[in-house]
């Protein structure tokens, strides 16, 4: 287990003081005067996921409500009851108080709205399919929620280069069917697919289940068209694979959270539906042996391989438990889906075959099963698509989204069990082995501030002692903002709020999140 001896270890930094800064100018720099997310016993200090104070934003009147009830006529929604579902984040850990849901369908709408907003120094938060596990989409006080769920047309489709341009609120699922009816696929999939947007997947620059294969939206967006805080519409949505011309705009918004800009367009190169998809559910007996299936996998199966992902015995006795899904196989310690995909069923069935072949007489594989139909892929895909959907009913859920060197993956969770002892209900591990993520999970039968204070900054400091990212594809949003320094230095940090500060002086753009409370 590591040895911690500074809060930072890779930068040796101290956390921020909680205190206010005394320029009110850049209002998104205010210290950390903490209103709790965690309620319950006390604690001697807040924990740093907590909410700030609220920023001296304006408050909504009723001339504000007529301007947008012009800008957007009947989609400035003000009901309390229609508005619950989008002051609530998915985890239900999250809870804003915002008065006002807009509903714009075009981008010029989406300016006007941003343009006001800026005047009047109102507080916006932008809001996709609000699949996000960070806080990063509901609003933390009163701000204006901004939706682009009615921004969901597809634009253009270039069936010769597999180009595919849309508006930001297209559904992902959505999107994947209607390219499979063309012959081509989305370079990302999610288990939250049937309800996120794409714009919410870019602003959180989302990996998912085919990274491995695909890479990250960094490289498979080719463009985005993005409202600026003061409403001006800012084009970068080319649809070229290659534009070396300037500075590369678009990716300081992929994974910005929302808060330098309002995303409402996106062009992305989508790659050929495989002619031939296989799944494969095996078990392992320990977690080396898995890392070295993957090796092995990796030399045999080759350009085919989509997918590689792991779930430990904990997530399986969860989707028995509250799911009532059935382990495929014979227990086993740790499991492992892997996806291939190709062109030719012949060609990949054999080079399959061999790689299942060698696995079984090398040992390091127990059992398997494998599916090549539709149905039996879907239910494969399952047993590591619905642990998350599995864990909220096993309790109160403390959500990690690590990156680690892969073959530290599962020894943060190992350590976190030492670590805890009786003190959580169970820690769980799952994630992408192909790319370094581990999600670990960590439930109880309620919020507990005790256990909180007993995993943070333990995960953290843990995380850095590797080198690790402590968000590998989640993001920072509200909950994690104030521990960014553990993963990015202070320098970087810094350059981060000068970026901010330009693009949106007035921090009105999802305020209280992705950056901490303190820069320095």
């Amino acid at each position: 287990m590591p040895v911690f001896r500074r809060l930072y270890p890779s930068h040796g930094r101290d956390f921020p003081k909680n205190t206010k800064t005394e320029d009110s100018s850049r209002s998104w720099q205010f210290g950390v005067c903490c209103r709790t997310l965690h309620t319950g016993a006390d604690r001697p200090e807040p924990s740093l996921a907590a909410a700030p104070d609220r920023l001296p934003f304006s408050r909504i009147t009723q001339e504000d409500l007529a301007f947008f009830r012009k800008i957007v006529p009947e989609r400035a929604i003000t009901d309390p009851d229609l508005l619950e579902s989008s002051n609530v984040d998915w985890l239900k850990s999250v809870r804003g108080s915002s008065e006002v849901l807009l509903r714009p369908q075009t981008t010029e709408e989406v300016s006007q709205i941003l343009k006001y907003c800026n005047s009047r120094n109102l507080a916006v938060t932008p809001q996709g399919g609000n699949t996000g596990l960070v806080g990063g989409s509901v609003p933390v006080y009163d701000e204006v929620i901004l939706s682009t769920a009615l921004m969901n047309n597809i634009l253009t489709f270039d069936s010769i280069s597999g180009i595919l341009t849309c508006q930001a609120g297209c559904v992902l699922e959505n999107l994947s069917l209607y390219l499979e009816e063309r012959d081509y696929i989305m370079p990302l999939d999610l288990g939250a697919k049937g309800s996120c947007h794409i714009g919410g997947n870019v602003a959180t620059n989302a990996g998912g289940l085919r990274l491995l294969r695909y890479g990250s939206l960094h490289g498979t967006v080719l463009g985005l068209e993005v409202v600026l805080a003061d409403g001006q519409v800012l084009d970068c949505l080319a649809a070229l694979r290659k534009d070396n011309t300037g500075y590369d705009l678009k990716q300081l918004f992929i994974g910005s959270e929302g808060t330098l800009g309002v995303i409402t367009a996106v062009s992305i190169l989508c790659p050929r539906k495989p002619k031939s998809v296989n799944v494969v559910f095996l078990g392992c007996e320990t977690f080396e042996q898995l890392l070295k299936t993957f090796q092995l996998c990796r030399g045999m199966l080759g350009e085919i391989l989509s997918a590689y992902e792991f779930l430990d015995s904990e997530c399986m006795q969860l989707l028995n438990m509250h799911l009532k899904l059935p382990n495929p196989i014979s227990d086993c310690p740790f499991y492992v889906v892997i996806e291939t995909s190709g062109s030719d069923p012949t060609h990949d069935g054999e080079k399959l075959h061999n790689f299942l072949e060698e696995a079984m007489t090398s040992s390091l594989v127990t059992d398997g099963t494998v599916a090549t139909e539709d149905s039996k892929i879907k239910a494969l895909w399952s047993m590591r698509e619905r642990i998350t959907e599995a864990l909220t009913h096993d309790g109160f859920t403390y959500k990690y989204d690590i990156s680690l060197p892969v073959e530290r993956i599962y020894q943060l969770v190992t350590d976190m069990r030492e670590h805890l002892g009786g003190r959580a209900r169970r820690v769980v591990g799952y994630g992408h082995v192909g790319d370094g993520n581990l999600h670990l999970n960590i439930t109880s039968p309620a919020k507990d501030p005790a256990l909180l204070a007993a995993i943070e900054p333990f995960i953290y400091e843990w995380t850095a002692s590797c080198q690790g990212s402590i968000s590998a594809e989640h993001g920072l949003g509200l909950k994690k903002r104030n521990y960014i320094y553990y993963s990015k230095p202070s320098q970087a940090v810094a350059l981060m709020g000068n970026i901010k500060a330009m693009l949106d002086p007035k921090g009105i753009l999802n305020p209280y999140k992705t950056l901490p409370d303190n820069l320095k």
